[in-house]
């Protein structure tokens, strides 16, 4: 992307949720937050709802979605929150949550994922991270894509990591069935699936209204690194540079909120945003900016072909 067309707002890496939304009205909108009663998800579902939308926790764990639900009523005053359950890396959870929706869905935030975990594959034999990050908001966006369209102008939001940088996404052994299993690699190649769902899924729905932006919302201490050690944290830190800032989760949720909401972004789509801002090409020797390969529409239409075969299979 041409420095000159970036998206820069007045907002940055410090900036919180209540910031990013102050003075946007979304009364009458209709809001999913994957992963709402969780981390971010938590702070990026109560902005959502205190700036007046109807928000449904989309949630593995639906007694937890209960508690967040009443915490944010009872902080926003919006009685607006739902709770459903939804299992991404489960298919035929994702296709009772999409069959069970019903009207236009203006902001759809794929926010849940699975971070470094140990080998694991679902009942189709996919790895885990590829499953529950990529394929799972796929089948989840794409279920809804007619209630995307109704909505007019409606927006996606796809929750990705600095972790891309990692790895694209490898074709040929996507699912770590002829190369070693290595929990970083394939955590980077579904951040990456991320993005490139954000390019293509613009490209096909444009036309309908529907605009798709990439986030990386920044290092942030939640419940996501329950796999990893506070040594594995810190040897991370080290290694990206020290250019690592740990942020509160009214912060890290603060780029997903902008991208949602900001009258700025309307119309703009499959671009990657972090600190509260469209980020640059990657910068070497940093965790900052998108790798080139995330922005590839080849790459992106290749992942979609893929994507649909997998889901239809």
């Amino acid at each position: 992307m041409d420095s000159a067309s970036r998206i820069v707002t007045p907002f940055g890496a410090g900036s919180t949720t209540a910031e990013v939304v102050a003075g946007i009205d979304l009364t009458g909108r209709r809001a999913i937050v994957t992963g709402g009663a969780s981390g971010i998800g938590i702070e990026t579902a109560r902005a959502l709802a205190g700036a007046g939308a109807e928000v449904t926790l989309a949630v593995r764990n639906t007694e937890a979605g209960d508690r967040t639900a009443e915490d944010i009523v009872a902080t926003t005053g919006n009685k607006q929150v739902i709770v459903a359950p939804l299992d991404l890396a489960d298919r035929v959870s994702v296709a009772k949550f999409v069959a069970g929706w019903e009207g236009p869905l203006h902001l759809l935030l794929n926010n849940a994922g699975v971070m470094g975990n140990p080998e694991t594959r679902t009942t189709e034999g996919w790895e885990l991270q590829f499953a529950t990050n990529h394929f799972g908001h796929f089948g989840l966006t794409t279920g809804l894509h007619a209630a995307l369209a109704a909505a007019g102008g409606a927006r996606v939001v796809s929750v990705t990591s600095s972790a891309h940088l990692r790895s694209p996404v490898v074709f040929s052994d996507i699912h770590f069935r002829e190369r070693p299993y290595d929990p970083w690699l394939a955590y980077g190649q579904s951040k990456t699936a991320n993005v490139l769902f954000a390019v293509e899924a613009t490209r096909r729905w444009a036309d309908d209204g529907i605009t798709v932006n990439a986030v990386m919302p920044g290092g942030i201490r939640t419940n996501l690194q329950r796999y990893i050690s506070e040594e594995e944290l810190e040897a991370a830190a080290r290694n990206a540079g020290g250019d690592v800032r740990w942020k509160t989760p009214e912060q890290g949720a603060a780029t997903s909120v902008l991208v949602a909401t900001a009258p700025l972004l309307d119309g703009i789509g499959g671009r990657y945003f972090e600190d509260c801002n469209e980020s640059g090409p990657h910068e070497p020797g940093t965790r900052r900016g998108v790798a080139a390969y995330a922005l590839d529409p080849e790459a992106a239409a290749q992942l979609w072909e893929v994507s649909v075969t997998a889901l239809a299979s």
